[in-house]
């Protein structure tokens, strides 16, 4: 389920009354959190950061970040830093489709800079960009760990191993 989340200004955010997380990303959060003791909620961090993201359109905001930290009970840095070190986190709006390519060493050697190349010039964008249309954002990543598929990528939430051009065309051809 996806729920539009407004930016607020980070100087209004310990003044509002309403939270910007849904009830909805709340009791999926609750579901996280019940696998931990009671005592070590901040372990669900990161699926926290996941839901709150799905949620925004495939993004997260300092004043969402805020927010969870409170519910978890942590310093808002210690969010931050969970949210920045992983690359499956974003911090400004993405496509609808955001092609993770990963260019470390094994997709490196078998082809991953011909693949970003190729998917450069059929959109005219580079990494961190995305298409005029919304539709499309590439992303340069370290490892997807799928070395033995490699050259690969991730679209969404789905791998996509063994790339060839074409075969990231018919793979991309399917998406609407």
């Amino acid at each position: 389920m996806t729920t539009n989340v407004v930016e607020q200004p980070a100087s209004h955010a310990g003044s509002m009354q309403e939270k910007l997380i849904s009830r909805e990303s709340y009791a999926a959060i609750d579901k996280w959190i019940a696998k931990y003791p009671a005592e070590n909620r901040q372990a669900a961090v990161i699926p926290a950061l996941h839901i709150i993201q799905n949620a925004n359109n495939g993004y997260l905001t300092r004043v969402l970040m805020d927010e969870l930290a409170q519910y978890l009970g942590m310093p808002e840095i210690a969010v931050y830093e969970v949210a920045s070190f992983y690359s499956m986190f974003e911090h400004k709006p993405v496509g609808k489709h955001k092609i993770s390519i990963c260019t470390n060493i094994s997709c490196m050697l078998l082809g991953s800079e011909e693949i970003l190349k190729h998917l450069e010039n059929k959109f005219g964008i580079k990494p961190g960009q995305t298409t005029p249309d919304g539709k499309f954002t590439i992303k340069e990543v370290e490892c997807l760990g799928a070395c033995v598929g490699a050259p690969m990528c991730l679209i969404g939430r789905e791998y996509h191993e063994h790339l060839t051009p074409e075969k990231i065309d018919a793979i991309l051809e399917k998406l609407d």
